[in-house]
């Protein structure tokens, strides 16, 4: 691949000059890997140079991998994209909408006007936000003695919705409950269905939520951008005995093993020599299920975490189950159509069926949607199509 040279002098100068900390970087087609480079440190502290099988917490890439699982279970007759979901999950039966709150500062709150469906968990239509994008979920939470979704306690999910469910596309907890219904009609729990079904299948040995002994030994370090630019590595790791595993972000995994799941939507459900879902399946989650609702800014409440997230902006975007979809060529060269998402840490993943590939790109550093990482990121994607093109004008 011509373009190999190119994404690494990118990658190289980045971490070089310490703009981001260390970085591995796949591509591939559905049928063979087409670059994968790492660059940089594993930890800042620390002298170790990071490697491609180094370990990471891939976050909100979790989702799309939760509902890939649930899709097996609604071709499976067992789950329902738009029964009431209230029925198998109690605890969404009768779900209260936040209106804000009273002269008084207590939190006013009605009752939803419809049920929420398993589509609307899978598409962010559910009313279920995040407090690092609501200030007012962060407020009733705080008042409610709510934890944070990334405690993986069971009282975390114990929060009301923004919104009315179908209303509007909210980014939030949706997933961790498309987790919880997983484990309600499988009878196991949802590190053991995933490993079963999806991990085991696709040969994705080093992702779990719970870090192996080997994968420790890997693990990428996380770090915070202080204001100055300059980045500091903290201790981070999520709950190794979790009260339920966070769906909708849990996962710990490498490039190398994410790329596989890519590779098993290109390839329309099969990897590995394994058939994981109907090829009719994957066309409909590359779908729009949001109808005329579309993807909004996310402004940011908590500024530690996460910057305002705004992915091209001035481009209408839709979201399918469970991925964003691009509904015009970006500047990087993604074809309309295609699929992706990332997670808090700043990792990527992108998968563009109508060329027939798929790149990830890892980072462990805090706020999300750090600019030199979306640089990293939109380099490296312009290097993947550069080196499609030549391949293409080659063949020509």
């Amino acid at each position: 691949m011509q373009s190999k040279a190119q994404i690494d002098q990118i990658l190289r100068q980045k971490s070089d000059a310490v703009e981001i900390p260390g970085v591995v970087a796949v591509a591939a087609r559905g049928s063979e890997v087409i670059y994968q480079g790492a660059f940089g440190k594993r930890d800042l502290s620390k002298p170790d140079n990071i490697t491609t099988d180094s370990v990471f917490w891939i976050a909100s890439m979790t989702k799309a991998v939760t509902t890939a699982a649930a899709m097996q279970l609604v071709e499976q007759g067992k789950l329902s994209l738009d029964a009431p979901i209230g029925k198998l999950l109690p605890d969404l039966a009768a779900p209260q909408v936040l209106e804000g709150f009273d002269a008084k500062g207590e939190p006013k709150l009605r009752p939803a006007k419809n049920p929420i469906t398993l589509r609307q968990l899978m598409t962010h239509t559910a009313g279920f936000c995040y407090d690092l994008w609501n200030g007012d979920m962060g407020t009733y939470m705080t008042k409610a003695g709510i934890p944070g979704i990334i405690s993986c306690q069971n009282a975390a999910l114990k929060t009301p919705i923004a919104t009315d469910p179908g209303t509007r596309w909210e980014y939030g907890t949706n997933i961790d409950f498309v987790g919880k219904a997983v484990e309600a009609v499988s009878g196991k729990k949802l590190d053991a269905y995933l490993r079963d079904h999806m991990f085991a299948p696709l040969g994705m040995n080093d992702t779990g939520f719970k870090l192996t002994d080997s994968m420790r030994k890997r693990l990428v370090g996380m770090h915070a951008r202080g204001a100055d630019g300059k980045l500091e590595t903290f201790p981070f790791e999520l709950e190794q005995n979790p009260e339920f595993h966070m769906g909708g972000g849990g996962l710990y995994g490498t490039a190398g093993d994410y790329i596989k799941f890519t590779q098993m939507i290109l390839n329309k459900g099969r990897g590995n020599g394994n058939q994981v879902l109907k090829a009719e399946t994957v066309a409909t989650m590359g779908q729009n299920h949001i109808g005329d609702l579309v993807v909004t800014k996310m402004i940011s409440a908590a500024p530690p975490y996460t910057n305002d997230v705004d992915l091209y902006p001035g481009m209408v975007k839709k979201w399918g189950l469970s991925f964003l979809i691009n509904t015009a060529k970006t500047p990087e060269g993604r074809s309309p159509g295609s699929l992706a998402w990332a997670g808090l840490a700043n990792t990527y993943f992108w998968i563009d069926p109508a060329r027939d590939v798929a790149g990830v790109i890892l980072m462990q550093v805090l706020p999300f949607a750090d600019g030199k990482c979306l640089e990293a990121f939109a380099g490296f994607e312009r290097g993947v199509y550069a080196g499609l093109d030549a391949a293409g004008q080659k063949a020509a």
